[in-house]
């Protein structure tokens, strides 16, 4: 097992949950906060030894943690899950990200949400910086695409382009307008 990568890849998520949770502070006593604190960062925690358990190949130990992470958290994390830094669980209970969804970094779930369902469906990517709405679901072998917003209960089935917004029942996506300040 790598451990300077593992505690590498723990201070990363560290920096980054202070930065999502606390308005960009990364102070010494903002990360320590989020490590101490903060549900997101266990989450994390636990997956980034998942995701050590799978690369040296030992067994049950990833079964074993997703396990202990459902039970406690609420949250269900699929066996192949790759998650980048910061992923941030507003409220963790009831999310369920399946398979081998590929999440981006800093990527924000607000809760109760599904990202992935069966096998044969495939699993989706969503790229970095992306705000998933409460009750949202993503579902198919789709990309949600980087600074995206799914709102609030959209049901999301086709790709999502960069820098959008998808609502509705399909989702629909649309361009974010982005204001301009005057300087």
């Amino acid at each position: 097992m790598n451990l300077p990568r593992f505690f590498s890849d723990l201070a990363d998520d560290a920096r980054e949950l202070a930065r999502l949770a606390n308005g960009g502070d990364v102070s010494r006593a903002s990360i320590k906060n989020v490590v101490l604190t903060a549900d997101s960062y266990k989450i994390t925690a636990l997956q980034r030894a998942r995701e050590a358990a799978r690369r040296v190949h030992v067994p049950g130990v990833n079964h074993a943690l997703r396990v202990v992470q459902t039970v406690i958290y609420g949250i269900e994390l699929g066996r192949d899950v790759t998650m980048g830094y910061g992923c941030y669980f507003v409220h963790p209970i009831s999310v369920v990200i399946g398979g081998d969804a590929k999440i981006g970094n800093r990527v924000k779930f607000m809760g109760n949400n599904t990202v992935g369902t069966a096998k044969e469906n495939g699993y989706p990517t969503i790229e970095d910086d992306v705000v998933v709405g409460a009750g949202a679901r993503i579902i198919g072998p789709i990309t949600v695409g980087a600074r995206s917003i799914i709102g609030a209960n959209a049901v999301v089935t086709e790709d999502v382009p960069p820098d959008s917004i998808a609502v509705g029942i399909p989702a629909k996506a649309r361009p974010i307008a982005r204001v301009r300040v005057a300087t």
